[in-house]
């Protein structure tokens, strides 16, 4: 199968299935390496923002899916007459980042960090497939191991947990302080004020002014 066969290929399966797909369950199916369709999906994702398409093609970890370019989506919203999402409360995001940088954790490993207790907001979170169930802590009663999924990845425009910006050290007094600055920075992603590159900076910044 030649190049463009394969991003064909890659292509067509994405847009069927509306949902992620491995790199390597695609390649099965193409009879291709994994390498050689991600590099087909890489040269697709340039080629569709590049040429201002209305689609786009991202990658989560190892994973692959296209979804609408975010400068429609309110078009698309007036058009299927679909409302949207209502935005996640400071609480569920301060959760949320709890999960994302120190997952997997449990409900009670969320509630000692906090001081709260965390169980309907680790509900709603899980409901609203921003997190899931992982396993089991292998200790008494067995508590639920929570993890972010690839939803979170693709809502904050990142497609691994590599791209999150980097936690400061969390020893001291200030450890809650650090933690929502980063709580803070996902929140204004998520409402698509600040992309994570905007984020990384930021922190470039804040390193630079000794913050």
């Amino acid at each position: 199968m030649d190049k463009m066969e394969l991003k064909g290929g890659v292509e067509a399966i994405l847009f069927a299935s509306g949902d992620p797909v491995s790199a390597e369950r695609i390649a099965v199916v193409l009879d291709a390496d994994a390498e050689a369709v991600l590099e087909a999906a890489r040269e697709l994702a340039e080629e569709y923002e590049a040429s201002g398409r209305g689609i786009r093609l991202v990658r989560l970890n190892d994973s692959l899916q296209l979804h609408s370019a975010p400068q429609y989506a309110q078009a698309i919203t007036r058009a299927l007459e679909q409302r949207r999402p209502p935005k996640l409360s400071p609480t569920s995001l301060e959760v949320l980042s709890i999960v994302a940088y120190f997952q997997p954790v449990t409900r009670a490993y969320i509630e000692q960090m906090r001081g709260v207790d965390s169980a309907y907001t680790v509900g709603v979170l899980a409901e609203r497939g921003m997190i899931e169930p992982c396993g089991h802590l292998e200790a008494v009663g067995r508590p639920t191991l929570y993890r972010t999924t690839d939803l979170f990845l693709r809502s904050m425009g990142i497609s691994s947990l590599e791209e999150l910006p980097p936690l400061p050290e969390m020893a001291g007094s200030d450890a809650a302080q650090k933690l929502q600055q980063q709580v803070e920075a996902l929140r204004a992603a998520e409402e698509g004020q600040m992309t994570m590159a905007d984020m990384l900076q930021q922190e470039e910044k804040e390193d630079a002014a000794g913050l």
